[in-house]
């Protein structure tokens, strides 16, 4: 991609963090898409924006959102329904979009979770939700496809004078709590956009928390001094080896191997 207009697909875009990644987008001159599940109710959120109806869980309605998109955001995420909904929305959105693409060629912007591949703390063992994220990212890496993968701190938690972005690598938080890590809802969507034009930002995964100190007026030597992931990896660079690919539930390698086109 370059830094001509584009088309991005918002998914997840009536959340807190979808709507400013949409309005960031309208606001560069992209045309926006929005994934919405009612447009009557999602309208009024989305100034600028195409309203595309679909069904993350159904891959079959979102042929027509994908259809000529440059780039992808992510910021959908389960909010209740227990396990089954995590691996519903939380991968099945990431699956079924990738599905829905095809060979349609176009870059993807993720946002997961700081503490992603904290598998024993209590969240996770409740939920299986950082799991789930977690085989979400490998299906993006899987896919061959241009990407960044954003694991962003807690939303909103830091202080008016905390804008200074840091974008720690391999995934070490485990308090679960804000001691992990602060970031502002603003700062996701900007870096998520920011991300697509980027080549410095392109098969990276990272964290993305705020510290004392102002908001970066360029975002390019902070991806820069990033490590990329490895080459055919499917987990982040850094990240512990603590999920075996050997011991995935049989359909989540069916899915990976559907992304890599197997």
């Amino acid at each position: 991609m370059n830094d001509k207009p584009v088309t991005v697909l918002v998914v997840g875009a009536t959340g807190s963090i979808g709507r400013l990644a949409v309005a960031e987008a309208v606001g560069r001159g992209y045309a926006t898409r929005a994934l919405v599940r009612d447009a009557s109710t999602a309208g009024p959120l989305l100034p600028g924006a195409e309203l595309f109806v679909g069904e993350l869980t159904r891959a079959e309605t979102l042929s027509e959102a994908v259809d000529g998109v440059d780039a992808v955001i992510f910021t959908h995420g389960a909010h209740d329904g227990g396990k089954e909904a995590m691996e519903a929305v939380d991968y099945g959105a990431v699956r079924n979009v990738l599905a829905a693409l095809a060979d349609r060629p176009a870059r993807i912007a993720l946002m997961t979770s700081i503490g992603i591949t904290n598998r024993t703390g209590g969240f996770n063992s409740a939920t299986q939700a950082l799991d789930w994220k977690r085989r979400s990212e490998r299906l993006v890496r899987a896919s061959g496809r241009p990407y960044t993968i954003v694991r962003p701190g807690w939303f909103d938690e830091n202080k008016p004078d905390e804008h200074q972005l840091r974008l720690p690598q391999g995934d070490k938080p485990r308090a679960e709590n804000p001691s992990d890590g602060v970031i502002a809802r603003e700062q996701i969507a900007h870096v998520l956009v920011e991300s697509l034009t980027s080549e410095a930002a392109d098969h990276k995964t990272f964290d993305l928390v705020a510290e004392r100190g102002p908001a970066p007026a360029d975002l390019t030597p902070l991806f820069a001094a990033l490590q990329a992931d490895p080459a055919d990896a499917i987990d982040g660079v850094l990240d512990p080896a603590n999920m075996p690919v050997d011991a995935e539930p049989q359909h989540v390698l069916d899915d990976l191997d559907a992304a890599r086109g197997a």
